[in-house]
């Protein structure tokens, strides 16, 4: 692997122009399968730009393989640009913002591709904004056709796994889509479209180098995609994340850790994966001895969480625990699954065990690469991104899309090893469950 990355590294792949002609050809790819909806990798619904080219509903091929050679030629483009940077390229980086832009606009107006989350995402916001409680019911009892006929059938009968403030966006979205679900899908997919760019400006103002930071975000066209396109809430975690880990670079004092606090207890509120980063910020503050700061964003993260979950109450934890037992293949668990059950062992044994290794795992994963990457880093950013990526080289259930908080705190890290592995560790997962989420998606 070491030696085809540095073929391509200083390959013609390397040059800037054919870097971003191939990152655009992805992109379009992508795009060209989210226009041509339904079909087997988007939702069975239209968004406004999806009704300019007819349907490749029976032609699931000519999808899948658009689809397939899009993340393919996203993934090249991303490591061409990058190699490109790092052999002196300097772009404007304002410029890639205002092309990503464009792109992401465009984007938004067309179907979700490769994931049904968005249309869960939507159906739990009905089921709110109609007074129900989206946490101890699921799209299929509640009963509204139009909606539950869009999300995923392994994913019907599912209670919401988000958080609170999740589902407030959700049913903002809902309120405004009413009995029409491609509306509601609209709004969520704008929303998310407009975090990302905003993610985007956030970084070009406070990165100590706005030109990797905007390559590794705004411009990279591996996250478009999964983030963009699919239209996953993991963009306003990102969002959080970064927020935080800024916030505890520049900001000292009392008030600097509630805010940084409030950041993380939002994040949980999203989604549960925003406490990788609260555990990352309180790691070398720990190393430190720095006692107080990690009890005052401890307690501040704790009690945002609380008020946030207080609206559902204990409840809303149920599904989220339920689905903490679940394991997808590409993830090492599912052998150790398979293998545990045919020795013998039930299956609720086997996710016992698992859900016990699976977090030490991770603790020994991250720790190897955080002393990976050079200790003149900033370790409010190197530990945040050891632990996402750690997380996600070893979780039991995870997406492309949960790369995302890993990438936003990439964005903070100069050059190293790393950035290879979560771009071919997000590109795997890519190719291995896009299915527009007739099948997986969560």
């Amino acid at each position: 692997m070491s030696s085809v990355i540095r073929t391509l590294a200083w390959s013609r792949l390397s040059d800037p122009k054919i870097a971003l002609a191939v990152s655009g050809c992805g992109l379009l790819l992508g795009m060209l399968v989210g226009a041509t909806a339904p079909n087997t990798e988007t939702l069975p619904t239209k968004l406004p730009l999806s009704y300019l080219l007819p349907s490749l509903h029976h032609d699931p091929i000519i999808a899948m393989v658009m689809l397939y050679l899009g993340v393919i030629l996203a993934c090249l483009g991303l490591g061409g640009m990058l190699w490109a940077h790092s052999q002196g390229w300097r772009p404007n980086p304002l410029h890639l913002l205002l092309g990503s832009s464009v792109i992401v606009a465009v984007m938004v107006s067309l179907t979700p591709v490769g994931s049904s989350d968005t249309a869960s995402y939507a159906a739990y916001g009905r089921i709110a904004a109609q007074g129900g409680n989206p946490y101890t019911t699921n799209p299929q009892a509640w009963g509204d056709i139009a909606y539950t006929h869009v999300v995923g059938t392994q994913w019907r009968a599912q209670p919401s796994v988000y958080g609170p403030l999740a589902t407030v966006i959700q049913k903002f979205a809902a309120s405004i889509g009413g009995p029409s679900v491609a509306t509601t899908i609209w709004v969520l997919m704008i929303l998310n479209g407009l975090v990302f760019i905003g993610v985007g400006v956030l970084l070009l103002k406070t990165s100590d180098d706005p030109v990797r930071a905007t390559l590794f975000w705004t411009a990279n066209p591996v996250i478009i995609q999964q983030l963009v396109s699919g239209g996953h809430l993991d963009t306003f975690v990102a969002a959080a994340a970064i927020c935080s880990i800024q916030v505890a670079r520049r900001v000292s004092g009392r008030w600097g850790d509630v805010l940084i606090g409030l950041l993380i207890g939002l994040a949980c509120g999203i989604k549960i994966t925003g406490a990788l980063i609260g555990l990352g910020l309180a790691w070398p503050l720990l190393r430190r001895h720095e006692w107080m700061r990690t009890a005052r964003i401890a307690v501040v993260a704790l009690i945002t969480v609380a008020v946030l979950y207080s609206f559902y109450g204990l409840s809303a934890l149920k599904p989220l625990f339920e689905a903490s037992k679940l394991v997808t293949l590409p993830s090492p668990w599912w052998l150790f699954q398979v293998l545990g059950e045919a020795l013998g062992a039930s299956p609720g044994a086997m996710a016992t065990v698992i859900g016990c290794l699976w977090p030490i795992a991770m603790i020994v994963v991250a720790g190897l690469i955080y002393r990976r990457i050079s200790e003149d880093q900033p370790r409010e950013v190197v530990a945040p991104f050891a632990l996402a990526f750690a997380w996600i080289v070893v979780a039991p259930w995870v997406f492309a899309w949960y790369t995302a908080i890993a990438w936003v705190a990439m964005t903070q890290v100069p050059r190293n090893r790393m950035t290879r592995w979560l771009t071919l560790v997000t590109v795997l997962l890519a190719i291995w469950h896009s299915s527009g989420g007739q099948v997986l998606g969560r």
